[in-house]
C-alpha cells in the first residue's frame, strides 16, 4: 500500500459507522451482550484500512461485504467459540456475487477460475483440518469467502493470509498460556486470527 487513498479511507470508516447499528445488532443476537461499541470501532477501523488500500478498485465491494460480515463473526466466535451460519452464508453468497460482479465488470473474467479453486481449496484445508484438530465446521465455511477474495490477488496472498492466521492465532495462544489464563486444551477461536490473516495478506497484496 505504497499510496494510502485517503478518500477511500474516509469512506470505508463512513460506511463502518453508518453499518454499526446494524452489525452490533447481528453480533449482540448471537452472543447476548446487547451493547458492543467495539463493534462500530472495528468496522470503521477495518473498511478504513481496506480503502486506503484498494480506494475504488473494482474489488473494493466484495472485500468492503466480506469485512461487514466479518466484524460480528469475530466477535461472535471471541465470546461464543462458533461462527454461526446466518452470517457465514450471507459472507459467501455476497462476497462470490459481487467478486463476478468485479471481474465482468472491471474486464478481468479470467480472476474467476482462481477465484474458485482458492475457496474450495480453503474450504477443503480447513474442513479436513476441523476433522483431526479442535477446530470448528464454522471455520470451514467462512474459510472459502477468504479464500476467494484472496485469490483474486494470486496464491501467494492465499498462502500468506493462511499463513498469517495461523500464525496470529499461535502468538496469541502463546500470550495467553505464558500469562496463565489458557491452559494447552483450552479451546481457541479461530476465526478472528482468520479474518485478521486475511486482511492482513489483502494490504500485502494491494
Amino acid at each position: 500500500m505504497p499510496h494510502p487513498d485517503t478518500a477511500g479511507a474516509l469512506a470505508g470508516a463512513a460506511l463502518g459507522l453508518a453499518a454499526g447499528p446494524w452489525l452490533r445488532a447481528a453480533a449482540a443476537r448471537h452472543t447476548g451482550a446487547p451493547r458492543l461499541p467495539a463493534v462500530q470501532a472495528a468496522a470503521a477501523a477495518a473498511l478504513a484500512l481496506l480503502g486506503a488500500a484498494v480506494g475504488l478498485a473494482p474489488v473494493a465491494a466484495p472485500l468492503c461485504w466480506a469485512a461487514l460480515l466479518g466484524v460480528p463473526l469475530a466477535f461472535v466466535d471471541a465470546a461464543e467459540h462458533r461462527l454461526p451460519d446466518a452470517l457465514t452464508l450471507p459472507a459467501f453468497a455476497g462476497t462470490a456475487v459481487l467478486l463476478v460482479a468485479a471481474a465482468l465488470g472491471s474486464g478481468r473474467p479470467g480472476v474467476l477460475p482462481r477465484c474458485l479453486l482458492a475457496a474450495l481449496a480453503l474450504g477443503a484445508l480447513y474442513g479436513a483440518t476441523a476433522l483431526v484438530a479442535p477446530m470448528g465446521l464454522g471455520d470451514a465455511k467462512l474459510a472459502p469467502t477468504l479464500g476467494a477474495l484472496l485469490g483474486w490477488y494470486g496464491w501467494g496472498a492465499v498462502l500468506a493470509g493462511v499463513f498469517a492466521g495461523f500464525l496470529l492465532a499461535g502468538l496469541h495462544g502463546a500470550v495467553l498460556l505464558a500469562t496463565g489464563r489458557a491452559r494447552g486444551a483450552d479451546p481457541l477461536p479461530f476465526g478472528p486470527f482468520m479474518l485478521g490473516g486475511a486482511l492482513a495478506a489483502v494490504l500485502l497484496a494491494a
